[in-house]
């Protein structure tokens, strides 16, 4: 008698004995117990991987951003999250870049910089920045890390066209033989708002649109595009200080005339001679102190029920004004 040490020492060759495995054509076949489950062989478990079908793809979940970065969104157009090869073209990230944009005079509307950041080189640089008169604002890094996250604490958007200067425009004026017509916004934030007044005033033929260095909107990719072309033929200045571009208008001669729902109507006001119209946002009007330093306001007759009108379509009615009373 055999002895079979996996079965217990009992006889297998019995024709009846456990785990007797039959001959079958093709070859053996192993006979299992009805306790357990048979293991999946490798063509099975290929075929099964063959037979697969991936499920529906689901999106991943969308990123907060926090209501600061949202709002330099919409100024900026920055990229998409996580997309760092589309990052546009007014975006300057890191320090080293920014450096040498400082460096060879680029225009820049300003610089972000990441609280805690201010040492070594960066100390440097906002250094450097100020000196050109480039705004410089410290936020927190989520706020850089939401419009481009490899921003190495420093952020700067650039302009998309190049800024004149005041005394530019008072030249072009005097080029021409014509009274100067100048344009100034107080507090227009809206870069379409922005793009629509000088497409506006360059078919008004005003020489110059002034806007202020703080609180308001620069020349960024979504003011040039709204402005279709007109940037390329209107002068753009950007300053420090307001009040005082009026206090120098005031000494060359120019009228400062303000949009203000307390002026007189505007279509008996006298509109001729050297103007500098100011147009403040919708909603909020031009500040206090630079309206005081206007010569004079004027308004526009409201009908309807709403309050005021956008800052972009005010401004082209007063324009088309003042050039109807050159006799243009």
């Amino acid at each position: 008698m055999a002895y079979n040490n996996r079965n217990g020492g009992r006889d297998t060759r019995d024709k009846g004995g456990y785990g007797k495995a039959p001959r079958r054509e093709g070859g053996f076949e192993r006979k299992y117990d009805n306790r357990r489950e048979r293991p999946m062989g490798r063509d099975e478990r290929f075929k099964a991987q063959k037979s697969w079908t991936p499920g529906p793809r689901v999106a991943p979940p969308r990123r907060k951003v926090p209501p600061a970065a949202q709002d330099d969104a919409a100024r900026f157009e920055p990229p998409a999250f996580g997309r760092e090869e589309a990052m546009p073209e007014n975006i300057l990230a890191g320090r080293n870049p920014i450096r040498e944009a400082i460096k060879a005079g680029r225009t820049m509307e300003k610089i972000l910089v990441a609280k805690g950041e201010l040492s070594g080189s960066a100390r440097e640089i906002v250094a450097k920045a100020r000196e050109a008169g480039i705004v410089v604002q410290e936020v927190e890094r989520a706020r850089l890390d939401a419009i481009y996250p490899s921003h190495q604490g420093m952020l700067a958007f650039t302009s998309a066209a190049s800024y004149s200067t005041v005394e530019e425009i008072l030249d072009l004026a005097e080029e021409r033989g014509e009274d100067p017509f100048v344009v100034l916004l107080d507090g227009i934030t809206d870069p379409h708002n922005l793009g629509a007044v000088i497409r506006t005033a360059e078919c008004c033929g005003v020489h110059g649109v002034i806007v202020p260095e703080r609180r308001s909107v620069g020349l960024t990719p979504a003011a040039v595009k709204a402005a279709a072309g007109a940037t390329e033929y209107m002068k753009v200045a950007k300053v420090t200080n307001l009040n005082r571009t009026l206090e120098l208008l005031k000494e060359r001669g120019l009228w400062v005339t303000g949009a203000d729902m307390a002026g007189e109507p505007y279509d008996k006001a006298d509109l001729t001679g050297p103007m500098a119209l100011v147009i403040g946002a919708e909603g909020e009007g031009i500040s206090s102190l630079v309206l005081k330093n206007c010569d004079r306001t004027v308004s526009l007759p409201m009908k309807g029920k709403i309050e005021s009108l956008n800052a972009s379509v005010a401004a082209g009615v007063l324009m088309y004004a003042v050039m109807s009373a050159r006799g243009v």
